[in-house]
């Protein structure tokens, strides 16, 4: 499997994770349908500092559909650490970084080896009528 794309609603849930965990670090696990990351997994046991994340990967669930991991950097870095390449290498297909102020300019994605990879935000057609506004249909 060849993840290339990751939700825009997923997407704004880790940056905002981030944001909300600064000065800590957030951390999760990246879920995948098909080539596209559409969810992250919070494990129980996680403990984050302003210096590290660590979760316990034995925590995972079974049929998870994992892909790889995310977390946070809270300085404005998001490159990986000699600590991020060895997890990397261990762990999953693909792994996210934000950095602070955690927008969309601020994250980068890695493969195992620790190389950036490019992933396309995939945006779904807006339809007022579908879940925007499911009241729309009743009135009109």
């Amino acid at each position: 499997m060849s993840i290339r794309e990751i939700d825009e609603k997923t997407l704004d849930f880790i940056l905002e994770a981030s944001k909300s965990a600064h000065p800590n670090e957030f951390v999760g696990i990246l879920r995948s349908e098909k080539n596209k990351i559409t969810e992250i997994l919070v494990l129980p046991g996680t403990h984050t500092s302003e210096q590290s994340a660590f979760m316990n990967i034995y925590m995972l669930p079974i049929l998870s559909h994992a892909c790889g991991s995310v977390h946070s950097h809270p300085s404005s870095n998001p490159n990986p650490s000699q600590n991020d390449l060895t997890f990397f290498d261990k762990f999953g297909e693909i792994h996210i970084i934000t950095a602070n102020p955690y927008d969309g300019d601020s994250w980068k994605a890695f493969n195992r080896r620790g190389k950036e990879v490019k992933l396309k935000v995939f945006r779904p057609e807006k339809n007022p009528t579908s879940e925007d506004e499911p009241w729309k249909k009743f009135w009109d």
